[in-house]
């Protein structure tokens, strides 16, 4: 029985790959089958590096679900480019290395099942307000841009209240707003690394889980500055080469916080206990690379469910139990809480 079934699922996950005939030329196009009998199967075609003075839409198949377009030098996106037959059906779209600057407001709007969108590595400044209408989007590269400013209401429009992954990453940002006026923006993720923010963008009312700040000249992380985040699961603030100071409750209201990266901010030598009020939830602190070269006494008090701590150059440090001694009145033996450390002379 054991033996019918592991054939059935292997079955069931085999993938097949077919050439495409129709395929147009130049371009590369793949079926690929799952399933028992091949009974499910999706086309990917990849037509990149035609260069400029490219025919857009180029022609694909009917059924196409992935298709690659990078480094085609498509320049400004407009309206028809992407309304070719065959594109109705895309759910994953590569647009990366196009010279792409200015994207028309209905260039994706034919793409209503469109799921994954990469719009790395282009010279977009600026998106229009109503491109994401209608779209179902769960991933949206946004990388490698001229970006100096962003509104998150981009994503307001898009359908299915699926939750979004955001990379806003290598821009130029000095600010990202958003005007929710009863709107809900479904952004759980948002990379924001090595852009040229001097402060944490105010993002209360976003669900994030994930958020990404290093690289930037952020001087100071002030009180408050993460409240209303309370679905924050995730947050690095690493590689911020001029942060000196972070005050007393900066992290408080992030009650879901389990893991915070505080590493390679060599301006950072020291952290009040209080900082890590209301951190009830942190696992894990990566304080390696920082100017922090000990940590508080009383840290654990603020910590109650921390697992380890990264300081310095490879100094980690666990939670333990210290064996206690038998109290006479509570009749029990008291066990006492304790930062244990793999390099001796550590200061806790």
């Amino acid at each position: 029985m054991a033996l019918l079934l592991w054939l059935g699922l292997s079955l069931l996950a085999c993938v097949h790959s077919t050439a495409v005939k129709n395929c147009h030329p130049g371009c590369l196009c793949e079926v690929e089958s799952f399933g028992l009998f091949d009974s499910f199967s999706l086309t990917r075609v990849e037509c990149r590096g035609f260069g400029p003075g490219s025919t857009m839409p180029i022609p694909i198949p009917l059924d196409t679900t992935h298709l690659d377009l990078s480094s085609n030098a498509m320049g400004p996106l407009s309206d028809t480019m992407l309304a070719g037959p065959g594109y109705t059906t895309l759910v994953s779209l590569d647009l990366s290395s196009n010279h792409i600057t200015r994207v028309s407001p209905n260039a994706f709007s034919k793409l209503r099942y469109l799921e994954t969108l990469d719009l790395s590595q282009n010279n977009l400044e600026s998106l229009p307000p109503s491109c994401f209408t209608g779209l179902p989007l769960t991933e949206v590269d946004l990388s490698h841009n001229s970006f100096q400013e962003f509104y998150l209401d981009v994503f307001a429009a898009k359908v299915n209240g699926e939750p979004v992954h955001v990379d806003l990453s290598y821009n130029k940002l000095v600010s990202l707003s958003m005007t929710l006026h009863g709107k809900v923006l479904h952004v759980q993720s948002l990379n924001l690394t090595a852009n040229r923010m001097s402060s944490v963008p105010k993002l209360a009312g976003l669900p994030l889980r994930y958020l990404n700040l290093d690289g930037n000249p952020i001087t100071c992380i002030q009180e408050g500055t993460f409240a209303q985040l309370k679905d924050l699961v995730y947050l690095s603030i690493s590689g911020l080469q001029e942060l000196q100071e972070i005050e007393a409750q900066s992290f408080r209201g992030l009650q879901s916080l389990q893991v915070l990266d505080l590493s390679n901010n060599p301006k950072l030598s020291t952290l009040n206990p209080a900082v890590f009020n209301g951190l009830d939830s942190l696992q894990e602190l990566n304080l390696s690379g920082s100017g922090v070269t000990f940590l508080p006494s009383n840290m654990l008090t603020y910590l109650p469910s921390i697992k380890s701590i990264t300081l310095g150059r490879n100094i980690r440090c666990w939670r333990t139990q210290k064996q206690g001694q038998f109290h006479r009145q509570l009749g029990q033996v008291q066990h006492d809480e304790v930062l244990n450390c793999n390099v001796e002379g550590i200061v806790l």
